[in-house]
């Protein structure tokens, strides 16, 4: 007889009877009670008045009356905490019980009475069945330990219980190793505190791979996310790894594919993309993504979900698949549907023939969904394929010529976009649109035929009428719809203004009087505001080009989704949504790809070894073989501490000029001595009133994007260099372009020709939320670690958030490393011209410059340039100047001005020629701004 009677009894009284039968003398009846009692539980009544006689029936020897009162505990214990107390001594009793069923049975119910008091006293049986001999109580325990630490994770920590999981890995048993990584995972999903001692290192990775063959398919999976979380020392250990998970490919079980995908996924960011491990990898995957597409419906969409990820990630896994994702006639519609997107994925030149021929055939299907999403996916495929643009028009148009009211409409949506993407190409088909334009009745459809009509007025001769039916009922047009009407009215009136002013005037009435919607209020009175005002700007404006579309609109964004293929095989990826937009009530722990090991894929060749330089150079500046490797190693935590291995030299001791040198400037230096301007004031000799210095404003170039949204993963970096009050700062404005806030910001700089780095960290706001920007000024000094870079002035950044370590390089502009310690005394400066040898001079013409000499001066003055005297010879203007750099080299300059001319002669003198183009470039810099 089954035990369904238990549940159809609805007596009055019935809790004093229980009473009764629970202190019954007979076991046969004590059981009988229980099973009520437990029956009353589980639909919904209060027995809790029943606590006490039902753990007086713990003491037995009947594992099936145990059972049925360790469930009843487990959900009163919470209530009657008190009572809950007395069973304490039964639990510790039976976790020493011959039998080990009830060993395990005691110690899991143990752990799930979340009672603070029991608790305290579970320690002690806990600690004895994690060294239990039999396997069945040591796995249990291990689940106990993950129970016990939601309840009580300090606790946890403190018993030691933590070590003794992670002893659990090196078990015997598979099955233990499988459930202690089960707990290990709980657990590290929910602490921090937890990392440090349950982190994996190789040796129990090794133990891991090992059990991995002898588990359960439950067992293998979390064996397998736990190694998909854990980060190989090396490329060799990850290709090690990936050939002992490569055979779980074959399994019959879908998740334990999924799992073993997800690794191989993970590490595959890790070997070096080119090899032929990789190649190999990408062939192995393929097959067993086919396989899982055989399975029935519900197992074929998660699996396809994933593929979705995957595709996005690695296209070449199953470019040459595109016909298991042919749709078949008995797919449920949640199955063709994202079957029709992975289609549209690997779509290429080499197949587009092929899904072409399907997608129309998918185009007269009945399902109406479907047949919207194939008619999009031809456009889709127009787009992405321009070698196939004029075959997908062509089907769209015959798609056009049935009629079918919801396929028109779709069609041409899709066309609209085609439009935007080859502008001037397929115009001539907008007479076969115009003639379908009493069919539309989707607001989307209808958007996208008055954005056509608007877009292409010139070409359409009744355009004024189109749209004037259009705007007969505009108060009952959806926004989107209104929005389009208002914009394609404004584009005819200014393309066609003489026949449309009554037309425009209508539109801007019923968008700013009688709307009540505040984006088509503001675009009319914008509109309305423009053709009053300006309609040459209106022009501009309205009629701008517009930006090509891409090609994929539809990609999940590149942060997004490498988190979601850390998620393979998990909810995450069927949802495409990452965990925390779904779990609530408890922190998880965002995850990420990991990285190569030469950072952005690409400049693996870039880690050579540094050679370190001579310990004395000629050129000043050190030298270095390497661009990228130094930033690699670098521990990204904020600045580094001051360090300066080697100073940058000074000018080596003056060097007699040979005998037989001609100085260029014959004696007009000597004459610098003599008559002749002094040291350049422009304020004529004021400037002391006011102290030394008169506050000035130095040229700060406009801020360029340094790593683009793209690259850093939606962080976007723009920034400029700037001198001020003697320091030098990096402005930088951090723009958050990604779905998720960022934070945790810092930066770092590679060693570098002038030894920058950050004098102090970071500071900006965080979190960053999602579309918003935050700028800050870095202060910087020279006091960094030093090496030539190529080009000279190249600085190479580390950017570390919450997402990632980005790096990206910038130029310094040479200007900023002015000191303002260059100005020279006039005979220091004559000597030091004549010191440097002759052929060490250059020469470069400025073009173009609005500036006479005074203003010249004081521009340059402005930037750490000083005249130290000015000249006329022969009519012409001649400045002699000197600049100091932050390393100590001097830089001597004669300009040469010729008034009326734009053109201006320079001629530098220095000990280091490499810096030449660069202050050639700065001078050029400070006098065009």
């Amino acid at each position: 007889m089954t035990d369904s009677k238990y549940f159809t009894t609805t007596k009055k009284g019935e809790i004093f009877e229980l009473k009764a039968e629970l202190n019954s003398d007979k076991k046969e009846k004590k059981k009988e009670a229980v099973k009520k009692v437990i029956a009353s539980m589980t639909v919904g009544k209060d027995v809790s008045a029943l606590f006490a006689d039902v753990v007086n029936c713990m003491q037995t020897d009947n594992l099936e009356l145990k059972k049925l009162v360790y469930l009843y505990l487990m959900n009163y214990a919470k209530t009657q905490p008190d009572v809950a107390i007395i069973s304490v001594n039964t639990f510790v009793r039976d976790c020493e019980d011959p039998n080990p069923l009830i060993r395990a049975l005691a110690v899991r119910t143990m752990g799930c009475i979340r009672v603070d008091k029991i608790t305290e006293y579970l320690c002690e049986p806990l600690r004895k069945c994690l060294k239990d001999e039999d396997p069945y109580v040591r796995k249990t325990a291990a689940v106990c330990v993950a129970k016990l630490h939601d309840i009580n994770a300090q606790l946890v920590e403190d018993q030691g219980f933590l070590d003794a999981l992670k002893d659990l890995l090196s078990d015997s048993n598979p099955m233990v190793v499988a459930n202690a990584v089960a707990a290990i995972s709980e657990i590290l999903e929910t602490s921090t505190t937890a990392q440090p001692s349950l982190e994996m290192n190789s040796g129990t990775i090794n133990k891991l791979l090992t059990a991995l063959n002898e588990c359960t398919e439950w067992g293998q999976v979390f064996i397998l996310d736990s190694i998909s979380n854990y980060a190989p020392k090396d490329e060799k250990e990850a290709q090690s790894i990936c050939e002992r998970v490569t055979p779980r490919l074959a399994h019959a079980n879908a998740a334990v594919v999924l799992s073993a995908v997800k690794v191989i996924m993970k590490y595959m960011e890790i070997l070096d993309i080119h090899g032929d491990y990789v190649t190999m990898l990408v062939k192995k995957l393929s097959p067993p993504l086919v396989t899982l597409l055989s399975a029935e419906p519900e197992i074929q969409y998660v699996a396809l979900r994933n593929i979705n990820l995957i595709v996005q990630k690695r296209p070449d896994i199953l470019k040459n698949e595109m016909k298991v994702f042919f749709v078949k006639y008995n797919d449920p519609i949640y199955v063709k549907l994202e079957k029709l997107d992975i289609m549209i994925r690997l779509t290429n030149q080499g197949n587009i023939a092929q899904v072409l021929a399907e997608l129309k055939e998918y185009a007269t299907e009945v399902d109406v969904d479907f047949v919207r999403k194939s008619v999009r996916a031809i456009g889709r495929c127009a787009i992405k394929v321009e070698q196939a643009a004029e075959r997908c028009v062509s089907t769209l148009l015959d798609l056009i010529q049935t009629k079918v009211n919801y396929v028109v409409q779709e069609a041409i949506v899709v066309i609209k976009d085609i439009f935007r993407k080859y502008p001037n190409k397929y115009e001539s088909i907008i007479a076969t649109l115009c003639e379908n334009l009493d069919t539309l009745d989707e607001p989307e459809a209808r958007a996208s035929m008055i954005w056509i009509i608007g877009e292409y007025a010139e070409r359409i001769d009744n355009a004024d009428e189109l749209l004037e039916s259009f705007l007969e009922g505009f108060q009952d047009e959806n926004t989107q719809v209104q929005l389009q009407l208002l914009t394609a009215i404004v584009k005819l009136f200014l393309k066609r203004p003489t026949d449309t002013q009554e037309l425009v005037q209508q539109v801007l009435s019923l968008a700013t009087q009688d709307s009540d919607n505040p984006d088509l209020r503001d675009r009319g009175y914008i509109y309305w505001r423009l053709l009053s005002t300006d309609p040459a700007a209106a022009k501009e404006v309205v009629l701008a080009e517009k930006p090509l579309i891409s090609e994929e609109t539809d990609l999940i964004e590149p942060t997004l989704l490498d988190e979601l293929i850390c998620h393979i095989a998990s909810l995450a990826s069927v949802y495409h949504k990452p965990p925390n937009a779904f779990v609530e009530g408890r922190g998880v722990m965002r995850r990420s790809l990991p990285r190569n090991q030469s950072g952005e894929a690409g400049v693996s060749d870039l880690t050579a070894d540094v050679s370190p330089p001579p310990a004395q150079q000629s050129t000043v500046i050190p030298g270095v073989d390497s661009l990228i490797g130094d930033l690699l190693d670098m521990d990204i935590g904020g600045p580094t501490p001051y360090q300066q291995q080697q100073m940058m030299g000074q000018i080596p001791p003056s060097v007699p000029a040979s005998t037989g040198a001609v100085d260029l400037l014959g004696e007009g230096l000597d004459n610098l001595l003599g008559g002749g301007g002094g040291g350049m004031d422009t304020l004529g000799g004021l400037s002391d009133i006011f102290g030394s210095s008169a506050q000035t404003s130095s040229y700060t170039p406009p801020q360029e994007v340094w790593l683009p949204a793209a690259k850093g993963k939606g962080m976007e970096v723009t920034g400029t260099f700037a001198r001020r009050n003697k320091k030098i700062y990096m402005e930088l404005t951090f723009t958050n372009k990604a779905m998720q806030p960022m934070m945790n910001f810092a930066i770092q700089f590679n060693k570098n020709s002038f030894g920058l780095q950050p004098a102090s960290p970071l500071q900006i706001q965080s979190p960053l939320p999602p579309n918003q920007s935050a700028s800050t000024s870095l202060h910087l000094n020279t006091q960094g670690q030093i090496q030539k870079m190529e080009p000279l002035t190249t600085l190479q950044v580390a950017v570390k958030n919450n997402i990632g370590v980005f790096y990206y390089s910038c130029q310094i502009p040479m200007h900023v490393l002015f000191t303002e310690e260059g100005e020279m005394d006039k005979k220091d400066f004559l000597a030091s011209w004549k010191e440097i040898p002759a052929q060490n001079e250059v020469q470069s013409t400025i073009t173009n410059v609005q500036h006479n000499a005074d203003t010249v001066s004081q521009k340059l003055r402005n930037n750490n340039i000083f005249t130290i005297a000015k000249r006329n010879v022969e009519g012409q203007d001649m400045l002699y100047q000197s600049l100091s750099l932050t390393n100590g080299i001097r830089i001597l300059a004669e300009l040469k001005i010729q008034p009326g001319m734009t053109n201006f002669t320079l001629s530098l003198k220095c000990r280091v020629q490499d810096i030449y183009p660069f202050i050639q470039q700065a001078f050029d810099q400070i006098l065009h701004n």
